[in-house]
């Protein structure tokens, strides 16, 4: 994700120089001492630890959180006083459940053993399902006697805004409360400043043996091999009165749920192994991500810090899956369109006709101590808006979504050629209207990720390489929507514009100095020439001349660019270069999959293969096969996998939607609704794929299944079924 969050410092201070903390920055204060394992459902997400505790340990992202706001930010297992032993933990490979087998340590009575270890087993099995938390503890007695244990569940909520777990200070905060309300139901409330009520119900089934503002107690006895369950369900806001559905009826409308939403996406099989578990837990982290809106799904960005609505990671992971998923972009456009800006609003660096960058829900949001209540402050969300709507047409050629989004587009490409290009030289650019809001409003947006090549920062307004690639091809897509809705003129008028914009783009931002696109222009138009993956996104939008691609992705794949992994956001030997940053240095998956699409659409197969592979060879190394939001630059070395970056997002949208987007550049995969046909154009299939299977890959009402075999360096295509007439064809050029 990309708001101003997990920001370092701009540059290293002088020896005794303090450091100026960034607002918004996502402190880095220690590793935790359990791994942590993450869990959403709509606007809820949760942070266990390995032993399915909350705030076990002092700090740390961990809690039961609701439309960013913590709803539980403790609740701890103890047995006769002391924690359990872990004998290990894992996540449903869907994401739904997180289970927890534990057992108990030596518990003594003075000098005398009370209880051997591993005489207790629990398991503890969590999911989450409509602002709720549901838990259950299994205990069974593997002893060869009856046993006596005091089981604790503490718990509590600071109600602390998403904003203040990251590290955010507060001088004043509102009034919370906790009242027991019977023998198996304590209700936890806040009053926020903002003078909303949030409220924790806790229902206990069956009822503790005691229960207090802050503590269930179980005293049980248990015979040899008696089992006994214990459930507990945590309601975020809502009626504090009326029950849960029942643990097990709420795991299986969960199981439906998911699996109802998994029906009319396509499917990939391949010859590898660790490239099917790779795209299932892709797969599996976006249907976790992705809400229910009532104008259709949207993937939340990522967990824990970004788990909502943001206009760039929303658009940008739907066109990475609009191949497979049609019907994700037709909700993040129908989204998007319904928040567009409608009124000026400096606060919010809103315009009409903007894009929406972030949505919070929070208390400080509210109370606008943070600007991201309804935020705009994104330079590239507007021109990706119109952009993915012109390829979700071309993808479906669904015209009545074109026609409800149409004047949406159209108030998009006024702000594109009105205030997003305010000294009308003919560039979009940015520069934020408040002080609380984002210096940088493209995807690097770190206070210090747009630079001049002896490092100094550059200052706005500033226009950003990539976003006049994003502009060029929105007028493209929107000039294919015009005529599609008869409108000629109008269609011909925005052709003839993005072919004047690419005319002064390339004389504007290729810089022979350093042999690719500058990074940017700043407020003087004085090129920032510095080699950065930027760049290489420029490819995918079409905007490049044939023989500056090819030079683009010759510096791409240097060593300097290449760690052997991915592509670093900027080159190594450049002035702000560090492999640990977040925007200076770094690899991020999704910037490597839109690369991989420019190297595509110029005819640079093998590059793509490279891509491909090297991101195929960190997932390898991660936990769960998980590519996450990004990890750090260090070159690639012999016997060793990636550095990972220490709070990044993970699961991340636009990371998950990677590998697919991988697949479809290495296919060459395109779709023609008018002419109803399917072609792969150059396929190739990098070293570690023999084979690859793609089921009800549709088109219009009708779908297909097609294989595809490596032969060396040839790739041969077989049509398993056709249903109803597509045309599919292989095309070499």
């Amino acid at each position: 994700m990309t708001t101003q969050g997990s920001r370092l410092p701009k540059l290293e201070p002088a020896p005794g120089e303090p450091v100026t903390e960034l607002p918004f920055y996502i402190a880095a204060t220690g590793s935790a001492a359990r791994p942590r394992r993450a869990l959403k459902h709509g606007d809820c997400f949760a942070v266990f630890d390995s032993h399915g505790d909350i705030g076990a340990y002092a700090g740390g992202p961990d809690g039961l959180y609701y439309r960013d706001t913590r709803y539980l930010s403790r609740m701890e297992l103890l047995l006769n006083g002391v924690q359990p032993l872990l004998l290990g933990s894992s996540v449903r490979d869907d994401n739904t459940v997180l289970s927890a087998d534990l057992t108990n340590p030596d518990i003594y009575l003075g000098p005398r053993l009370l209880l051997p270890k591993d005489t207790l087993h629990i398991v503890r099995t969590l999911f989450l399902w409509r602002a709720t938390a549901y838990q259950r503890f299994g205990i069974q007695n593997h002893g060869d006697r009856a046993i006596d244990i005091r089981l604790t569940l503490s718990f509590a909520s600071d109600f602390a805004d998403l904003f203040e777990v990251r590290g955010a200070r507060r001088p004043r905060r509102g009034r919370a409360s906790v009242t027991v309300r019977g023998p198996d139901r304590v209700v936890l409330e806040y009053r926020g400043l903002d003078g909303i009520e949030r409220r924790t119900s806790l229902f206990f089934d069956p009822a503790p043996s005691a229960l207090a503002t802050d503590l269930a107690t179980y005293s049980l006895t248990l015979a040899p091999g008696q089992r006994q369950s214990l459930y507990i369900a945590v309601r975020c806001g809502g009626d504090d009165e009326a029950r849960p559905v029942p643990f097990i009826k709420g795991m299986h409308l969960s199981f439906h749920e998911l699996k109802k939403a998994a029906c009319e996406v396509a499917s990939v099989e391949t010859s590898n192994d660790i490239f099917n578990e790779m795209l299932c837990r892709s797969m599996a982290d976006l249907r976790m991500l992705v809400t229910e809106t009532p104008e259709g799904p949207y993937p939340y960005a990522g967990v824990p810090w970004y788990s909502t609505v943001f206009g760039r990671d929303g658009l940008i992971t739907a066109m990475q899956l609009l191949w497979c998923d049609a019907a994700l972009a037709r909700g993040v456009l129908r989204w998007l369109a319904v928040h567009q800006a409608k009124e000026l609003d400096p606060a919010a660096d809103a315009e009409p006709g903007k894009i929406l960058h972030e949505m919070r829900f929070g208390e400080m949001a509210a109370l606008r101590e943070v600007p991201f209540g309804m935020y705009y402050g994104s330079v590239d969300s507007t021109p990706l808006f119109v952009l993915l709507l012109g390829l979700y047409v071309d993808r479906t050629n669904d015209i009545d979504t074109l026609r409800e989004l149409w004047p949406s587009a159209k108030a998009a490409l006024a702000w594109i050629d009105g205030p997003g290009d305010p000294d009308q030289d003919g560039f979009v650019e940015y520069s934020r209207s408040s002080v609380q809001g984002l210096i940088h409003q493209g995807w690097k947006d770190s206070p210090d990720s747009i630079f001049h090549r002896d490092g100094q920062l550059a200052r706005g307004p500033i226009a950003l390489v990539e976003v006049q690639g994003y502009v060029y091809a929105a007028k493209r897509a929107a000039a294919r929507c015009a005529r599609r809705l008869g409108d000629v003129s109008l269609a011909d008028r925005l052709d003839a514009e993005a072919h004047d914009l690419a005319i002064r783009f390339d004389s504007a931002f290729w810089s022979e100095d350093i042999g690719t696109y500058a990074l940017a222009l700043d407020g003087d138009k004085r090129q920032c020439r510095v080699r950065t993956s930027n760049a290489g996104q420029v490819l995918f939008t079409g905007i490049a001349r044939p023989e500056r691609a090819r030079a683009v992705a010759r510096d791409l794949l240097r060593p300097s660019s290449f760690s052997g992994w991915g592509i670093r956001t900027v080159a190594r030997g450049e002035a702000r270069y560090n492999p640990m940053s977040y925007h200076n240095g770094s690899v991020w998956p999704h910037d490597n999959a839109l690369i991989a699409a420019g190297f595509a659409r110029f005819g640079m197969m093998e590059e793509v293969a490279r891509l491909f592979e090297g991101l195929f060879d960190a997932a390898g190394y991660m936990d769960l096969r998980r590519l996450p939001e990004l990890f750090c630059g260090f070159q690639r070395g012999r016997g060793r996998g990636p550095t990972l970056y220490p709070v990044a997002c993970s699961p991340q949208a636009w990371a998950a939607a990677t590998p697919f987007a991988l697949l479809q550049a290495a296919l060459g995969l395109e779709f023609d609704s008018l002419g109803n046909e399917i072609r792969l154009r150059n396929p190739t299939l990098p070293a570690f794929l023999d084979q690859v299977t793609l089921r009800n890959l549709r088109l219009g009402g009708s779908s297909v299944d097609l294989a595809l075999r490596r032969h060396g360096s040839d790739v041969s295509l077989q049509v398993l079924r056709n249903d109803d007439g597509i045309t599919v064809s292989a095309i070499y050029s």
